[in-house]
């Protein structure tokens, strides 16, 4: 009896009431898993990150603003990059100071701001000898004016005075003396057949296409282009010697043929190449 005493004190009944049975001991309920844990969440400010971002942006284009504003101060406001200085070359019969005072340039404006385009209209404008003209701008303070004046290859007597005629027909100066080597037209056509056909200034084109395809060495031994008709030109040279042209057409080639003839025979007086192919000389 007292044995089983305490056998019944040492082992709990599990049937006993008032007590649960323990987990895991002769309970046949499966244990719980544990419940997975739950992500930590960061928290993280994201208005500071956007001005952040913001900043080197709004950095860059004040530094883009300043520096447009600057530059634009210093080739417009500032008096670093004005116009102090003007200065022309490639004259002949005008000088420098013609030139510069026809480009009249407004000396101290800012360079960036002047018109080259503007300045060559006004020099051409002004000065019918200038064929051509470049201004450029040079820096830091200059405007650099270089021109090409006409050459005469014609004159043409208008009372005591010379109209000079460009190879190109264009009547751009009158001169009071007669340029060295530039021969003079002497216009006779009024009795021509071919009077009404061909008018003067259908003449004077061709006297300027003849005079102005002379070979240099016969330009400057030509002193009077006469015109008789469109296809009777002739030549007077120094020393009393003439050259019986023709017409206009193939100047280059008579020009090449009178070349050969005056070196073949020097002594001639009288020439005739108005067929250029079948030149002759005669007289002496």
């Amino acid at each position: 009896m007292a044995g089983a005493t305490t056998a019944q004190r040492g082992t709990p009944s599990p049937d006993r009431p008032g007590r649960p049975p323990r987990k895991g001991a002769g309970s046949t309920e499966p244990p719980k898993s544990p419940k997975p844990a739950k992500p930590v969440k960061w928290n993280v400010p994201r208005g500071p990150g956007k001005q952040l971002r913001r900043v080197p942006a709004l950095a860059s284009l004040a530094a883009a603003v300043l520096l447009v504003a600057g530059g634009s101060w210093v080739l417009y406001g500032s008096s670093w990059l004005r116009v102090e200085k003007v200065t022309a070359t490639g004259t002949d019969v005008l000088t420098p100071e013609q030139v510069i005072s026809a480009a009249a340039v407004p000396v101290g404006a800012p360079l960036v701001g002047i018109d080259t385009d503007e300045i060559e209209s006004r020099v051409r404008g002004r000065l019918p000898r200038i064929d051509s003209v470049d201004a450029v701008r040079a820096w830091p303070h200059g405007i650099g004016l270089k021109v090409t004046e006409r050459k005469p290859v014609l004159l043409i007597k208008k009372d005591a005075n010379f109209v000079e005629v460009d190879a190109s027909g264009v009547r751009f100066d009158t001169v009071p003396k007669a340029p060295a080597g530039v021969p003079v037209l002497e216009l006779n056509a009024g009795g021509s057949p071919s009077a009404r056909r061909f008018d003067e200034e259908r003449l004077l084109h061709e006297a300027v296409l003849v005079a102005g395809s002379l070979p240099a060495p016969i330009a400057g031994q030509t002193v009077q282009v006469k015109v008789g008709s469109y296809d009777s030109i002739v030549l007077e040279l120094t020393g009393g010697r003439s050259v019986r042209w023709g017409s206009g057409e193939q100047s280059d080639a008579k020009g090449r043929a009178l070349t050969a003839l005056l070196k073949a025979a020097p002594k001639a007086a009288h020439f005739d190449v108005s067929v250029p192919t079948a030149p002759a000389a005669a007289g002496s």
